[in-house]
């Protein structure tokens, strides 16, 4: 993609001499147009932080990922320094001289410390590379990119840009120290190894890694006064990255790790591609490429009502997504309805420095003011061909369902799996995802409930549950009008010919239809997880709202699962319920209807 313009076009002759990220320098005129609201954000984020200290960063917690699993032992300290560095920053741009030691201080630490990746990912996970347990501490000789070090730069270089006037009045050491941090960890191991997993060299298998390093890498590598031909290589190079990220994408755009990534996968491109034409004064642009423009607008397919998203994979059913990205993509590609979303979804600067701190696109929320745009008065059905996932709206309710396989990004063994929502409101769900730990993305991932298809709503078959992995796939896959029909029967191994399911629905609800055709006969439960306390009858289970009937024969038991993870229960708070649904039918059809009209 980038490659076709590039070999006829050497970037070199694209660069224009263009500035790209012309953040406004402390004490400018621009920063006093920053909104009302905003600016009272900045002061009461800055009053709570000059009462928290800068934390230590403590080997002995970095050592916690390899020793009991905990990622947070050090992700605490490390985001907590960063938050705090950002938001002084910010409040001293806003005229608060006060705040520059909190900001020199937050230099000087981050400047110490002796690798800037996080405990989880201090191992680069290509063949022959070193395991944590063999390499529990970061070697300060071998600086590696993760997403943090390439954020962590991105925060360095954009608090020099707009506060290097200050800090040369306290130390011109600073502003070099900056520098000398960011082209040693950053900029010349990004330039001089192949072997960084996510650059597509030595793995093909990527994922939103790709395009977020590169859109910090971009970043930093623009405030570092480059010479012309050094920041065309770069460019040159990370645009070739951005390809190979690019190639294992769908055609359709979608985000096999879910809505809530699409910040780090798709926004990231954006950010790359907003950066790449600024610098090329318009001339390396790719507005109207097909699948540039799938990615981009994933978000406003995926969005449900009241918050909600499509939730398949290690994506919680209420992200926060980038508002301000998703208005500016709306308005690159004339979308109006993408800009009405984005709009909408602005949010506050806090949502942008709360978990990892996007300095970037705290700026760009203070200096793009939100835009006026029409909602679009119905969603209309999705169906996206490649990552098989449909969306269907019918009078009261919304049906979410995927084919897909085993073996995608962020996966859960959930090929079959479906949600449903009435009037904007969850019904039967998928869990979604919870704090990660070592667990998360090592051979135990799938001991963990929430990513089993046992806890999805697919039937188990005997004590077969899905298996991992892409070979355990949807078969004949066909998008209906009124839903989806596909056989899920080489998800779960040898142990069924034949599963075929075809979901429906209408305004009057859901019918889902089974026909389950098995090696060896074997008992059948049908799972369905339900948000709310439901209760088991003779031929149906109802909650508050809805009534799901099954044939007669069978047998329905309700299991309560509390939700005690924090990430989980930010989603959904309490409990959730595991319905089992047991028989030996050969054809099993499933109902749900709201309770009053059952």
């Amino acid at each position: 993609m980038f490659a076709e313009i590039l070999n006829s076009r050497p970037m070199e002759t694209l660069l224009s001499g263009a500035a790209a990220w012309a953040v406004p320098p402390a004490r400018d005129p621009a920063w006093n147009c920053v909104a009302p609201a905003y600016r009272q954000e900045i002061s009461r984020l800055a009053d709570a932080y000059r009462t928290t200290p800068y934390p230590m960063r403590l080997a002995s917690r970095f050592l916690d990922f390899v020793r009991t699993g905990s990622r947070s032992a050090d992700e605490e300290s490390y985001f907590l320094r960063r938050r705090k560095l950002c938001v002084s920053a910010l409040s001293c741009c806003m005229g608060n001289d006060a705040d520059l030691d909190a900001v020199v201080d937050g230099i000087v630490c981050i400047c110490e410390e002796t690798a800037w990746v996080i405990s989880a990912h201090n191992v680069n996970p290509i063949p022959g590379a070193p395991k944590p347990a063999e390499y529990p501490l970061p070697d300060p000789q071998k600086p590696y990119i993760d997403l943090f070090t390439a954020q962590t730069g991105m925060i360095l270089a954009l608090v020099r840009q707009m506060l290097g006037k200050q800090l040369d009045a306290v130390s011109p050491v600073l502003n070099r120290r900056i520098g000398d941090e960011i082209a040693r960890r950053i900029l010349t191991p990004f330039m001089e190894n192949d072997d960084f997993w996510w650059m597509g060299f030595r793995r093909k298998d990527l994922c939103n890694w790709t395009p977020w390093i590169v859109s910090n890498v971009l970043v930093c590598a623009c405030l570092s006064a480059l010479e012309k031909q050094p920041l065309a290589a770069l460019l040159d190079r990370a645009c070739r990255m951005l390809d190979r990220w690019l190639d294992v994408v769908p055609r359709d755009g979608g985000c096999d790790e879910g809505a809530g990534y699409w910040n780090m996968a798709g926004g990231a491109l954006l950010d790359c591609l907003e950066t790449l034409e600024q610098l090329t004064g318009g001339a390396l642009t790719l507005w109207d490429n097909e699948k540039i423009r799938n990615i981009l607008s994933f978000p406003r397919k995926a969005e449900l009502d009241g918050g909600w998203f499509v939730n398949f994979a290690d994506c919680d059913a209420r992200p926060f997504l980038s508002g301000e990205r998703l208005q500016f993509a709306g308005e690159k590609l004339g979308d109006p309805s993408l800009t009405a979303m984005g709009c909408r979804l602005r949010g506050t600067l806090e949502d942008q420095l709360s978990d990892v701190p996007h300095l970037t696109r705290a700026l760009r929320l203070l200096f793009h003011p939100a835009g006026k745009a029409v909602e679009e008065k119905e969603k209309p059905d999705v169906w996206l061909p490649d990552l098989q996932v449909r969306v269907v709206h019918r009078g009261p309710w919304t049906l979410c369902c995927k084919g897909g396989h085993n073996g995608e990004s962020h996966n859960h063994n959930d090929v079959g799996s479906f949600m449903l929502y009435l009037e904007g409101r969850p019904e039967i769900v998928d869990a979604g995802n919870m704090t990660y730990t070592a667990k998360t993305f090592s051979d135990q991932r799938y001991t963990l409930w929430n990513v089993r298809s046992a806890y999805h709503n697919v039937p188990l078959i005997g004590d077969r549950e899905q298996l991992p992995g892409a070979a355990f796939a949807a078969r004949q896959v066909r998008c209906e009008q009124d839903g989806l029909s596909l056989d899920m029967a080489a998800a779960y191994g040898d142990v069924a010919k034949t599963l075929r399911r075809r979901l429906t629905l209408t305004a009057e609800g859901l019918t889902v239809e089974d026909c389950v055709e098995l090696s060896n006969p074997r008992p059948v439960a049908w799972v369905f997880l339900f948000r709310y306390r439901p209760e088991c009858r003779d031929g149906a289970v109802e909650d508050g709202s809805v009534r799901l009937t099954f044939p007669a024969g069978m047998r329905a038991e309700a299991e309560e699962i509390p939700v005690t993870d924090p990430r989980m229960a930010r989603n959904f708070p309490g409990s959730l319920w595991r319905v089992l649904v047991r028989g030996e039918a050969q054809k099993a059809v499933f109902t749900v209807r709201r309770k009053e009209h059952a």
